[in-house]
């Protein structure tokens, strides 16, 4: 999984760093075939924000929370991509599991061309 942490309008800390990696970890407990996950923190005057995008095979789930404090904005944002991954995962099952595989294969073998001239 491809993980990025993006600070817009102030200076990231490690601590705040480490958070967004940590819980962004801790979503392939959920769901383990995330591609990439993208933390987007922000911080105008009182307000802070922070935006989750997670790409998953055909979707990017996303979730932006508005508090006073950065790492309980990292950690709600993470909530509400939790439940939208479970839902993902409800709905994958309810799928043809022979659709899943092939989906699955598509999306994690590389790209490679067979025909050598």
């Amino acid at each position: 999984m491809k993980t990025k942490v993006t600070a817009r309008h102030f200076d990231l800390t490690p601590e705040m760093k480490a958070k967004a990696e940590e819980e962004m970890d801790g979503l392939t407990r959920f769901f383990d075939r995330i591609v990439s996950a993208e933390f987007v923190l922000d911080a105008e005057r009182h307000r802070r924000s922070a935006e989750l995008l997670v790409k998953v095979h055909a979707q990017t789930l996303s979730a932006k929370v508005e508090t006073d404090d950065i790492i309980t904005a990292i950690s709600s944002a993470t909530d509400k991509v939790t439940s939208q991954l479970k839902k993902y995962k409800g709905k994958l099952k309810d799928k043809d599991p022979s659709e899943i595989s092939d989906l699955a294969q598509a999306t994690t073998l590389p790209d490679t061309d067979d025909s050598v001239e």
